[in-house]
């Protein structure tokens, strides 16, 4: 009998998935739990449909950060840091520093944790720092340090 496991079956199958098992099996143990329904015309149907959206909202997720990289790439942003008398900054230019002028500029949230960072910056001057939008879409931009 086919069914559509509505979760994740151990030895079965993964959720959403159409698979063949005994009639017994599926009378007794998937249909009385609510793990699975009958592979019939309608459930299918509304399967295909789920992910049809699914694979649309994809694109559109895609779309929308391949959309952002391009407004950010070659982009600068400009940092203002104090610093000793010897010259050297006080404290560090973070990601975290880093995503909240990005996010000012582009008038949004920018997590800081996609902000690849090999090491904090301690040092004035220009610095190539790319940001992981989504997937394998990124950006790079340039980021000045100055008094």
């Amino acid at each position: 009998m086919k069914v559509i496991l509505l979760c994740d079956v151990k030895g079965q199958g993964k959720k959403d998935q159409i698979v063949d098992v005994s009639d017994g099996y599926a009378r007794n143990f998937l249909f009385p739990q609510k793990k699975a329904v009958p592979a019939d015309a309608k459930a299918t149907s509304e399967l295909k449909s789920k992910e049809a959206a699914q694979q649309y909202k994809i694109s559109e997720d895609r779309k929308a950060a391949q959309a952002l990289a391009d407004k950010i790439n070659g982009k600068q942003i400009e940092i203002v840091m104090g610093h000793g008398q010897d010259g050297r900054l006080y404290g560090s230019v973070t990601s975290k520093d880093i995503a909240e002028r990005l996010g000012a500029m582009l008038g949004m949230e920018i997590d800081k944790r996609k902000i690849l960072l090999k090491d904090n910056i301690k040092a004035y001057g220009n610095y190539s720092v790319e940001i992981k939008i989504l997937g394998d879409i990124c950006a790079k931009f340039t980021v000045l340090v100055r008094e």
